[in-house]
């Protein structure tokens, strides 16, 4: 059952305009068709500014903190994309947590009287504030908006990413502990979450099934055609700290008639990876979300060699539903999360498993487990999760109707 008729602010680390796929944009857009939704972007920040022409997609954003263009803009009847005009201090590089805590305090006292004019605007008299894990930026907004409900949903384990991890490892437990409702998208951060709220679910995940339709029949991409069969594949960003270049070497090199198709920007370690000195590695570089589909469709095995670290072990592996929505077999590292998988995928426990398995996968192939692994895939819908988040945030209510001190008391 999907809530209705509320007012809901949702802010978050992808902005509206982002090309890649994002959780928080499918959530908005799913609670978008019976509520009233603001999504706030990310509000610009002093670095921001000074290096503005290596960011193209900020453009507008630009012209609104210069007050030349209306910061809110409507997506459909009611749903609104928000760009807070206040520019932020640039405050990650800080190590003094007493400065940083002073100068984060300063942007969320700056992002919340950017929300209250636009809630204002809107005629929002009371709303629900929903944060998709942006730890910083959202830390005080709770006391500073005072919310009917504030909800922080957690779907990556930013600890474990060297950019947040400094003030992230102090900040964030605190930040769960004051939500009054926190949820995961993997049963892994549903335990993090739990160490520090009780009020903590798993909410499922989804995957656009009306995007990745493994029932229509897609044309073979131009740059992917010359490549022969077998077609081994990874499709997403190619990112060192989640990715295991190892595995990719083994299995190239394993058999050199596989062709080993990579699709996704690189970051520096996968840039200067040996891999781009094998003849059967293809760097296919970025793709536009709505190519990938045909990509996937491509290729005959598709992977999802991950490192495992902190910020792998309970990830959802988003991709891993797009390639079985497609009917593809998949290879992946066994984590955690996998396990909910672990009937439809061929799942790795070390680098040498991954050439054994692709074998199996080839030459197990049929119809039969296509079919399976679509319909499998088609139950995880935004539809379903967004009515997981609305249950809980009913039974939430409920129990701040009968226990009002603990919800109230930020507010005092």
């Amino acid at each position: 059952m999907l809530i209705s008729g509320r007012n809901i602010v949702i802010i978050g680390l992808q902005p509206w305009y982002t090309d890649i796929g994002s959780n928080c944009k499918h959530i908005a857009t799913t609670l978008a068709t019976a509520n009233q939704v603001l999504y706030v972007n990310i509000p610009l920040n002093r670095k921001l500014l000074l290096f503005k022409k290596r960011y193209p997609e900020l453009a507008y954003h630009f012209e609104v903190a210069r007050g030349t263009k209306p910061a809110l803009v409507q997506i459909d009847d009611h749903f609104w994309n928000f760009y807070p005009p206040t520019i932020h201090e640039s405050i990650n590089w800080i190590r003094s947590a007493y400065a940083f805590d002073k100068l984060n305090f300063l942007n969320n006292k700056r992002l919340a009287k950017d929300i209250h004019w636009a809630v204002t605007e809107l005629g929002f008299k009371n709303y629900l504030l929903f944060n998709d894990n942006d730890i910083f930026r959202g830390y005080y907004l709770k006391e500073l908006l005072h919310p009917e409900m504030y909800i922080y949903y957690c779907r990556d384990f930013l600890r474990a990413v060297p950019y947040f991890s400094y003030h992230a490892n102090r900040i964030e437990p605190l930040h769960i502990r004051k939500a009054d409702l926190a949820l995961s998208n993997s049963h892994y951060l549903e335990d993090y979450l739990k160490e520090f709220n009780s009020n903590s679910f798993f909410t499922g995940q989804g995957c656009n099934i009306e995007l990745f339709n493994g029932y229509k029949v897609f044309d073979t991409p131009d740059d992917i055609k010359h490549i022969p069969h077998p077609r081994i594949g990874y499709v997403g960003n190619l990112y060192g700290l989640r990715l295991d270049e190892e595995i990719f070497f083994t299995i190239a090199k394993y058999n050199q008639d596989w062709q080993i198709i990579l699709i996704g920007p690189e970051d520096e370690s996968f840039r200067k990876s040996k891999l781009h000195d094998l003849t059967n590695v293809h760097f296919l570089g970025k793709k536009p979300l709505e190519s990938l589909p045909a990509y996937i469709q491509s290729i005959d095995v598709c992977l999802n060699p991950q490192r495992i670290n902190e910020l792998t072990i309970g990830n959802y592996p988003l991709k891993v539903d797009e390639y079985l929505a497609m009917g593809k077999p998949v290879v992946a590292t066994q984590t955690h999360a996998m396990k909910m998988f672990e009937t439809y995928c061929y799942l790795a426990e070390k680098k040498e498993d991954f050439p054994v398995l692709i074998k199996q996968a080839l030459h197990e192939n049929n119809a039969l487990l296509e079919e399976e692994r679509k319909s499998f895939a088609r139950k995880h819908t935004w539809e379903n999760t967004v009515s997981m988040i609305s249950e809980y945030i009913i039974l939430t209510e409920n129990h701040i109707l009968k226990h009002p001190t603990k919800s109230t008391e930020s507010k005092s």
